[in-house]
């Protein structure tokens, strides 16, 4: 895609989010569009970081390492938020690397990112991630567990900001999105990461803090 495309199409997402937040009942105090970089080169990112967007979200601990050190050499004010499954073994290079990870789903993870930050003296912000369409094969605590990780994050003392969740591909995703914010507001947690880029301006309309947003920007992304 042309560094052009990126860029109006970037633009157009900005609009549309203040279109929704100006349309909300109730929006949050603001939104902050992640840009959603899996498996865009370097060079595609580009054009957005001289458009002046910031903040960004990869799903792979590695695949960050291998560009985003670099980028930050010429843009240190980025916002780097990890919004992929977390494994223990990557903790300490997730740690090193982000400002927020959203994907804290188990008590041993917050354990293992209590001592990575006592280690590294680094302590990225965290969301919990919340499986509220309870599906197997997806990450996230059940949402009648999340009050007990809750209470063992804040117990460790980790810096914890908010919940993030991804609805069941093909469900409406409004009743997840309000779940998501009756759980923060009930554990007064500030921060919502919810809404990507098809359901993005719904995900507003329920308080989103973060919306996810990739493909709306980048184009299709490549297959690894």
């Amino acid at each position: 895609m042309s560094p052009e495309q990126i860029n109006e199409n970037l633009s157009s997402i900005v609009a549309r989010i203040e279109a929704a937040r100006k349309a909300a009942v109730k929006p949050a105090a603001s939104t902050s569009l992640v840009a959603v970089t899996k498996t865009i080169q370097a060079g595609d990112i580009y054009p957005a970081l001289i458009a002046g967007q910031r903040v960004f979200g990869e799903n792979r601990v590695q695949e960050a390492q291998a560009k985003w050190p670099a980028l930050r050499t010429e843009y240190s004010d980025i916002e780097l938020h990890l919004i992929g499954p977390l494994q223990t073994n990557k903790a300490r290079e997730a740690v090193a690397l982000f400002d927020a990870i959203q994907t804290l789903d188990r008590p041993r993870l917050a354990d293992v990112l209590r001592a990575e930050m006592d280690r590294s003296g680094r302590n990225p912000f965290l969301f919990v991630q919340v499986n509220t369409g309870e599906e197997a094969q997806k990450g996230g605590v059940l949402p009648h567990d999340a009050a007990a990780l809750i209470a063992h994050a804040r117990a460790l003392g980790l810096p914890l900001k908010g919940l993030m969740c991804i609805p069941p591909a093909g469900e409406n995703p409004a009743p997840h999105f309000a779940l998501l914010a009756r759980l923060a507001g009930e554990h007064d947690l500030s921060l919502l990461s919810m809404g990507m880029s098809g359901d993005f301006e719904i995900a507003i309309r329920f308080g989103a803090t973060h919306v996810r947003v990739g493909g709306a920007i980048f184009g299709e992304r490549i297959k690894p």
